[in-house]
């Protein structure tokens, strides 16, 4: 029985030359595995999140700044992502558009962030904490002040 445990761990019947192709056994069932980097998570939050009407942009602060000018690209930029227990919380800092009401844009965010993450992952999503670091005003619009001169 020993060379039946030693076959099993190595997909070999234990006999044979070195020649033979590996292969599975069919009695095994094995499970895939499939691990959602951090990043990912973060990417797919931001997008989702800078789709939504009153967003102007997500706000990465000082490091991911540095990081910027140094070449180095971050993709989940104002996004802060924790994984425990197949439960994901998200932190996104948002940089809104003069004029719009920022609870509004904020849950709007929550919803739509929420539901994509949770469809393309299959994680659940524990909460989507917003974080408002800015207001954007759009150039040559009514709410420009030189636009106004």
């Amino acid at each position: 029985m020993q060379v039946g445990k030693q076959a099993a761990s190595t997909g070999r019947s234990g006999k044979g030359s070195m020649g033979e192709q590996e292969r599975p056994l069919t009695n095994q069932k094995t499970i895939p595995v499939v691990l959602i980097a951090n990043d990912v998570i973060g990417t797919i939050a931001g997008i989702a999140a800078t789709e939504v009407d009153g967003v102007a942009g997500m706000s990465g602060g000082l490091v991911e700044g540095i990081s910027e000018k140094l070449g180095k690209r971050t993709s989940g930029k104002g996004v802060r992502v924790d994984v425990t227990d197949q439960m994901v919380t998200l932190d996104l800092f948002l940089v809104v558009q003069f004029g719009a009401k920022i609870p509004e844009v904020a849950v709007r965010v929550q919803d739509v962030v929420k539901r994509q993450v949770e469809s393309m992952t299959g994680l659940g999503v524990s909460s989507v904490n917003i974080h408002v670091q800015g207001v954007a005003i759009s150039p040559g619009g009514p709410e420009d002040p030189e636009s106004a001169e």
